[in-house]
């Protein structure tokens, strides 16, 4: 059975803003249902439009493009909370995949309504456009650390947005996160190499700062992995929930 959005298990997290009841009335309108995934399941495909807009209510995913070759760049991170599908919904068509990481909860959205959302709860389209812009932020910090940032740099910089964006998802244990990717999706994400991968995070575990092993991420000291990472100590902006 569907979850209302004023029952939303994640809503009530410090991290998302709060909604109006006029807003919630119409997010529950704008929800269609929900759909559960399989590890490994395609939710979107570049070159392709959907119908539906999708948020990630649980389980974790991955975004990426392929060249004609097979090389793959990932571009983020799918967490608990992110919208996923806006390019689709704007642009009417993919120019990235959506690939589901493990198993997956997504809240299904029906593309149609975006322009009447904009039409009557310009709040909530400044929502849509606050998104598009805190990713494209994102994608701009990731392309300084892949072309500037050394790979200890890069590596840290990426766990320490991660463990922070799990935190204030208040899925930390004792100073460990859940991280259930692969070396070569982080490898992937940061433009270097498997080999190069482990061994900068073999240094991490050597100096007791982090350790990433059996899908989890432990963080003995966070503030010395943004010092590292040449990160600015923060935490989360608090961000809207679609």
């Amino acid at each position: 059975m569907s979850i209302k959005c004023r029952n939303c298990p994640i809503r009530g997290l410090p991290l998302f803003q709060q909604m109006t009841d006029s807003e919630l009335a119409f997010m529950e309108g704008f929800k269609v249902g929900e759909m559960q995934v399989q590890p490994g399941t395609p939710l979107l495909s570049a070159g392709a439009s959907s119908p539906q807009l999708f948020t990630a209510l649980r389980g974790f995913g991955l975004r990426y493009n392929l060249l004609p070759d097979g090389r793959r760049q990932v571009l983020s991170f799918i967490f608990p909370g992110d919208l996923i599908g806006l390019q689709s919904g704007v642009m009417h068509q993919m120019t990235h995949h959506v690939e589901a990481t493990t198993a997956m909860t997504l809240c299904v959205f029906n593309r149609n309504q975006i322009w009447s959302l904009f039409r009557n709860l310009p709040a909530r389209a400044y929502d849509l456009t606050w998104l598009a812009a805190s990713e494209e932020r994102f994608l701009g910090e990731a392309l300084t650390a892949i072309g500037q940032k050394s790979a200890l740099e890069s590596l840290c910089w990426a766990l320490a947005r991660i463990y922070r964006r799990l935190e204030a998802l208040k899925l930390d244990d004792t100073k460990s996160v859940p991280l259930p990717y692969r070396q070569q999706d982080l490898a992937d994400a940061l433009g270097l190499s498997l080999v190069h991968t482990n061994k900068t995070l073999a240094r991490l575990r050597e100096r007791q700062v982090a350790t990433w092993n059996d899908g989890r991420l432990t963080v003995n000291d966070i503030h010395q992995l943004e010092e590292m990472g040449l990160v600015e100590s923060r935490l989360p902006q608090t961000r809207p929930l679609m």
